[in-house]
């Protein structure tokens, strides 16, 4: 595994979009037509990441109370400590390999959190086999600029879309995401 601070978010996001936006490929998933409805507000080239707010204050505060909001929700959850700067690091340290269907290197999926601990405020609040969960104290409160973090979401877990309620489309996961104060991924 490498370091997360070898990885560059933007990067990989884009790297990561192009891999699962290919119109040529075979998912079983979905048909050809919802593969294209996925990425048709942007097409093959995925957009500029949302720019960074203010510094966010507050967000240890509201991993807090989403976390107790997590435990009650999930009471047979148990609490991990980790020698970790943030939890974007944590996961890395950890050797969490919740992402491995699409990729074993799991500082790569940290960069992009610590990324996002820095633009929204986000924090690492659950993780399981195949989970994550954070709490997000800056969501997007429009729905332009959740479209563009439903573009990155895509980006970081296709699952969340190509497995998620129908209609299959960043459109309808951005109207989801817009001022929510938690963000959860699943990978298959």
């Amino acid at each position: 595994m490498s370091s997360p601070h070898a990885h560059d978010p933007a990067d990989l996001l884009a790297l990561w979009w192009s891999a699962y936006t290919k119109t040529d490929e075979h998912y079983d998933l979905l048909t050809l037509d919802e593969r294209l409805a996925v990425i048709a507000p942007f097409g093959r080239t995925l957009p500029s990441p949302v720019l960074s707010h203010e510094p966010v204050m507050g967000a240890d505060e509201m991993a807090t109370e989403y976390a107790r909001v997590f435990a009650d929700q999930h009471p047979q959850s148990r609490l991990g400590l980790v020698a970790a700067a943030c939890g974007a690091d944590a996961l890395t340290a950890a050797g969490w390999g919740g992402p491995a269907n699409y990729d074993n290197d799991t500082a790569k999926f940290s960069a992009v959190v610590r990324d996002w601990e820095r633009r929204f405020g986000a924090r690492v609040v659950a993780v399981g086999f195949d989970t994550l969960h954070l709490s997000v104290v800056a969501p997007p409160m429009s729905a332009e600029g959740a479209l563009l973090v439903a573009a990155e979401h895509f980006a970081f877990c296709p699952d969340n879309i190509w497995q998620g309620s129908r209609p299959h489309t960043l459109d309808a996961y951005a109207e989801r995401i817009v001022g929510m104060n938690s963000w959860d991924f699943w990978w298959d």
